[in-house]
């Protein structure tokens, strides 16, 4: 849905409506006034980080707030609406009209409130209102690049090749500009497997995110084989990284790039979780291995409860034998989701890669795999190149932007 609000019809919400007896009359009241389109709803007070990454995953115009449940939490969440990077307007609810507590929510951030019955005359007045609020905002889109995040399940599962086979596979098909970015401040290994010689860093990046210009950028990435590469600090980074800075700079890039390729650490990890947030796709990698595909299970529940799509996420098998694993409807079962793909355990072109410091080309098993993945992911972008366009025709599944 775009943000360009022009009548009440237009503008999305998400909905924060923990009482029951609430949410049933205000469900209600939508069907006279269609003055709003529920995007998502949350039956109880979410924390701060799944609120953040649920307004990042469906991006509503407006927040519809009950505080009349637990209007201490409530006056919390304004306020941490109001404090995003864009701030998020926010419309307060409660069964009753009160004085003291309209006016503590206009004092947290609230733009509005709406008391049952919420007539639908009222709520288009307010939209009326929100619509002039938005309008200011809107300028014309401009196309942004395609941000992919790969992580691993377990770690040492193999996330970190795939992400930057995957980047080189895609300059190759497309010859757009990529930038692969290794997003594991305490582990990265990207610069020392393509032995990259650079004194800048991710971290380098992150301090600037919000004043990066093209000759900054340009001083702190690495060019190598047509992929530009943000390698991870020399030593292991164990701060944490803010979210609106890391939020920045995937935007940042996504605005130079056609493809921005992080390579991220564990899915479990905070860092991680907010960078899918801001990606079109993630693969999470497993191994068929038991306990890679038991963390799997459960990185594929926690995704899910946090309200990711099913359509963005997609895992891959990777170091597969050609005999003796489980088989894929198995695993399906298992993670109750898709396998998108099975890697071949392919030692010895990973052998040459890191000894040669090379990519892995498509002649081997493993490279064909991921030229595979890289397939189906600019079958869905425009600008493929001659020589990749019958792969591209053949690669109908598509993987297409949330």
């Amino acid at each position: 849905m775009s943000r360009n609000a022009k009548n009440e019809a237009e503008i999305t919400a998400l909905l924060v409506a923990p009482s029951q007896e609430l949410r049933k009359q205000f469900h209600h009241s939508l069907q006279q006034s269609r003055a709003f389109q529920v995007v998502a709803e949350f039956k109880s007070y979410p924390s701060a980080v799944t609120l953040d990454m649920r307004l990042r995953q469906h991006k509503p115009h407006v927040v519809l707030l009950d505080v009349s449940f637990d209007t201490s939490e409530a006056l919390g969440l304004i306020k941490i609406a109001a404090a995003l990077n864009p701030p998020v307007h926010v419309i307060a609810l409660h069964t009753h009209t009160d004085s003291q507590v309209i006016l503590s929510a206009l004092r947290a951030g609230a733009v509005e409130f709406l008391a049952a019955p919420f007539e639908a005359a009222t709520q288009r007045e307010a939209t009326a209102r929100l619509c002039r609020l938005i309008s200011p905002e809107v300028s014309e889109p401009t196309e942004q690049g395609f941000a992919i995040g790969f992580a691993s399940s377990k770690p040492g599962s193999g996330a970190s090749t795939i992400a930057t086979q995957t980047a080189f596979s895609l300059q190759r098909l497309t010859g757009k500009r990529i930038l692969l970015a290794d997003c594991d401040l305490t582990g990265g290994t990207i610069g020392f497997y393509l032995k990259l010689s650079h004194a800048y860093s991710l971290i380098d990046a992150i301090k600037q995110a919000e004043n990066l210009d093209p000759t900054i950028w340009n001083s702190i990435t690495v060019s190598y084989e047509g992929v530009d590469i943000l390698p991870a600090p020399a030593a292991p980074f164990a701060e944490p990284i803010p979210a609106n800075r890391l939020r920045a700079l995937v935007h940042h890039a996504r605005q130079l790039y056609d493809w921005v390729v992080l390579d991220l650490p564990s899915v479990f990890q905070r860092t991680t979780l907010s960078a899918i947030s801001e990606c079109d796709s993630a693969f999470f990698v497993t191994t068929s291995e038991l306990p890679s595909l038991h963390l799997t299970r459960k990185a594929v529940n926690l995704v899910d409860q946090l309200g990711f799509p099913k359509s963005r996420f997609h895992i891959l098998v990777n170091r597969v034998e050609r005999r003796g694993e489980i088989g894929t409807e198995d695993m399906e079962r298992l993670f109750g989701a898709k396998v998108h793909a099975k890697l071949p355990n392919d030692y010895f072109s990973l052998h040459r890669v890191v000894t040669l410091g090379q990519p892995l080309g498509p002649e081997g098993e493993l490279g064909k795999a991921i030229e595979g993945i890289a397939d189906r992911l600019a079958g869905g972008r425009s600008g493929i190149k001659k020589g990749a366009e019958k792969a591209a025709r053949d690669a109908r599944a598509v993987l297409s932007p949330a």
